[in-house]
């Protein structure tokens, strides 16, 4: 019987690449510079590494898809080099593969890397996709804000909460990000905001203005895993385990059905419940102790309180004004670092800079940053829209 990956596997070795409007590299050294520290922090030799994922969703450095590219970029002689895409869950993926690849016994080290530069697009949000049927069948919100807008629109309504409370609940979610991504060396954006600017801020989708959407950036993040065991022989005390990986992918069943009014994400609800079980986490508000979630826009980290069981039903945005997701004085720190906010979303790299902060806080070397001794860091990944995506989770925690 199946019993998941739990502590199965261990990080060695985290890089990211600093983030933001990257004209001086392309791609490739964007992959060399957290590949680089990736190994560094590992302190093997490259020749170690045994298989690797290559996260990579827009990027049009891709030959044919093909995980060519971060190959030759990293100089990753012989060994097998897999691309993988999943949406906005394109980087956990990657960390997937890799995980899966070493719990399996298939190989005894393996490499996670994912990169994107969005910025050479030329777009001002995500690049949309190319036209064709298959995109009308399945893509019908014209535009992300307006998907997520109608995020607000569901919550707001099922839980009876007027539009100046919602307003003020997702402005703090973005004045708390700008806060600490002051904090963030290797963040895009690194200057507060005061409330007041985020509140009067020009209107993109209502109620999102230009300060509850996230930026465009490039950038990487790259991760190095084994076993427990071979981690040890490395000489690693203070050991960083995958307590679980999941993910979730819509069949349609929200759009198909009259049962989902519009007011959270099932997706992600689906991941969190397996994600706990395989964790043996049964009371996420008092265990977890940070978290990194997808909050391309404000109201998204807001609902996903909700759906990662964080807080009540209905009670999100009152958690919210309360503080509880603070760095300072919060009950779960919530985008410790900035967060895809200050950050960005470059989409092959974010879940697995997502985990970059995560593992380093566990490891207690984030420095100003740093919380006090948290137990679980959860990332929180969600590819496509509300109604008819992918939700992807992981938890990082220090192995006994």
């Amino acid at each position: 019987m199946a019993t998941g990956i739990k502590d199965k596997v261990a990080i060695i070795g985290m890089g990211c690449s600093r983030f933001g409007e990257r004209w001086d590299v392309g791609t490739d050294g964007l992959l060399a510079e957290a590949f680089d520290e990736a190994l560094t922090d590992a302190g093997i030799e490259k020749d170690r590494i045994e298989a690797a994922w290559f996260g990579a969703c827009i990027d049009q450095v891709n030959v044919g898809n093909s995980a060519i590219p971060a190959s030759m970029a990293l100089r990753l002689d012989g060994i097998p080099v897999s691309r993988v895409e999943n949406m906005c869950a394109t980087g956990t993926e990657a960390l997937r593969g890799a995980a899966y690849a070493v719990a399996s016994g298939a190989v005894d080290i393996a490499l996670a890397v994912g990169a994107e530069k969005l910025k050479d697009t030329g777009y001002g949000g995500l690049p949309p996709p190319y036209k064709g049927t298959f995109n009308d069948l399945w893509l019908p919100m014209g535009s992300a804000p307006a998907g997520f807008a109608q995020l607000a629109a569901g919550y707001r309504a099922r839980h009876g909460i007027s539009k100046e409370d919602l307003k003020r609940g997702i402005a703090h979610v973005s004045w708390k990000s700008h806060q600490n991504g002051v904090l963030s060396p290797k963040a895009h954006l690194r200057k507060p905001v005061p409330m007041d600017t985020i509140l009067q801020a020009p209107m993109i989708a209502e109620p999102l203005g230009l300060f509850d959407c996230c930026g465009v950036s490039d950038g990487a993040a790259a991760a190095i895993v084994t076993t427990p065991e071979i981690a040890r022989s490395l000489g690693r005390r203070d050991m960083v385990t995958i307590k679980a990986i999941q993910l979730s992918i819509s069949s349609g069943i929200e759009t198909a059905t009259s049962g989902w009014d519009g007011s959270h994400v099932r997706n992600t609800r689906v991941a969190a419940r397996r994600a706990y079980e395989e964790a043996g986490i049964t009371d996420p508000r008092r265990q977890i102790g940070l978290m990194e979630v997808h909050d391309c826009f404000s109201i998204t980290e807001l609902v996903t309180m909700e759906d990662l069981f964080i807080s009540e039903e209905g009670r999100a945005v009152h958690d919210v004004l309360d503080g509880f997701y603070d760095r300072e004085g919060g009950g779960v720190p919530c985008q410790v670092d900035g967060g895809l906010k200050c950050f960005g979303h470059p989409i092959g790299a974010s879940g697995l800079r997502m985990a970059y902060e995560n593992y380093n806080q566990l490891l207690g070397r984030a420095g100003p940053r740093q919380l006090p001794a948290p137990a679980f860091g959860l990332s929180h990944n969600l590819g496509g829209v509300p109604y008819q995506g992918i939700a992807a989770i992981s938890i990082l925690g220090l192995h006994a």
